[in-house]
């Protein structure tokens, strides 16, 4: 063979080899895009952006470029769908998602069936990680979470701020009624009755409903003085407008859920209406920054992105869980499904090191067993952190 022709092969063979090592690793995102949960489905994705730009300015993981392949999991049944596109046709590594409890456990499964795995990063109904999947970590706080610091706020801060005894108060509990309201809901009322709280009222509703005034005149006439509600953000403005119409003023309104932590929320109702309506949720962003390291270079990273203030604590959460996971398959070997589980599983963050303030370490069942959410208020048109108290920047304010 004529030299020439031997360096043009070995050139050829040189060129292929660097580009192999410089090759892109694919991951899935899959999020309600469109659709009605889409402001939040949205929301949530942009912190996995931000985590995966910062990973590449760090050069990557195992040498390669993150990138980023959407899914649009407008409903449960498209879920499926692009779950399976993302793994089949597109080869995704790993999919992150997906913030809806219910598209997340079905997307989840045929992750599972698979042998991919699966990520969720803001869903937190009980049976995301309660089916025992081996492929399946979720970096968040779940329904057990809210519910248990719902109960704790009426007791520790509420109660004492009307001036009466926790079991003197009447409790209404409020929910859409899929995987995510129903779990919260259930544990709102287990830990009630645990701490000896007076339960009036008990009730479910459809998410996409269009009227909730036969709810609030229920309330109403129960004599509910603590309404709980676990809610997105439409069914969050419509209760909030129609209990505002009809003159319902409960001495406390606690919402669960990502429609009490929009700004979007506030401004829709009024900050009038929303003004001390108390929120239980991930953490957000007026908040004791000493808790939370890296919370302010977050918001400015997603400013200079998107050229706005971050419109829900559902990018920070998604941002600590996405770039923790990244991180740790950045230790690994490769990409094999195994290899990757094997790798999340040694990750062991403490509490008070990173933006959202809680730490990351997963059980047997894949639930991060360090995860916490915070009470917040709105005060001034802002959602300021309340309870508890460490993290903290304002009193909770109690109207009797």
């Amino acid at each position: 063979m004529k030299l020439p022709v031997l360096l043009k092969i070995t050139a050829a063979a040189i060129a292929l080899s660097a580009s192999a090592a410089h090759a892109d690793v694919k991951f899935g995102a899959l999020y309600p895009f469109s659709g009605q949960l889409a402001l939040l489905g949205e929301e949530s994705a942009r912190g996995l952006e931000i985590a995966v730009d910062e990973i590449n300015a760090a050069g990557g993981i195992q040498g390669e470029k993150v990138v980023l392949v959407k899914g649009d999991a407008v409903d449960n049944n498209q879920a499926i769908g692009e779950a399976r596109r993302l793994i089949s046709l597109e080869k995704v590594s790993a999919i992150f998602g997906t913030y809806s409890s219910a598209r997340s456990i079905a997307a989840s499964q045929v992750a599972e069936l698979t042998g991919i795995p699966y990520f969720e990063l803001g869903a937190v109904a009980d049976e995301v990680t309660g089916r025992g999947l081996k492929y399946l970590f979720r970096t968040n706080p779940y329904a057990k979470d809210m519910g248990k610091l719902v109960i704790d706020m009426v007791v520790d801060k509420i109660a004492p701020g009307l001036g009466k005894k926790p079991e003197e108060l009447k409790i209404g509990i409020i929910y859409e009624d899929s995987s995510y309201g129903t779990s919260v809901s259930q544990h709102e009322t287990t830990y009630a009755k645990e701490k000896g709280l007076n339960v009036v009222l008990s009730s479910g509703y459809p998410a996409a409903t269009v009227d909730m005034s036969s709810l609030v005149l229920q309330l109403k006439q129960a004599g509910a003085d603590v309404v709980l509600q676990t809610s997105y953000q439409n069914d969050s403005v419509l209760f909030l407008q129609q209990a505002n119409e009809a003159g319902y003023k409960p001495s406390a309104v606690i919402g669960g859920g990502g429609g009490y932590s929009m700004q979007p929320t506030a401004d829709a109702v009024g900050h009038d209406v929303i003004e001390n309506v108390l929120d239980v949720d991930f953490t957000q962003f007026l908040v004791n920054t000493k808790a939370t390291p890296g919370l302010e270079a977050f918001v400015e990273a997603y400013k200079k992105k998107y050229g706005t203030s971050p419109r829900s604590g559902h990018s920070l959460n998604n941002y600590v869980g996405a770039k923790a996971l990244l991180e740790s398959i950045g230790k690994a070997k490769d990409f094999e499904p195994d290899t990757i589980v094997e790798a999340v599983k040694a990750i062991d963050i403490p509490d008070g090191s990173t933006a959202a303030g809680y730490g990351i370490k997963f059980g047997e069942n894949g639930q991060n067993e360090r995860a916490a959410m915070m009470g917040m208020q709105w005060q001034g048109g802002k959602l300021i952190a309340v309870y508890p108290d460490a993290a903290a920047v304002s009193k909770l304010n109690v109207v009797k």
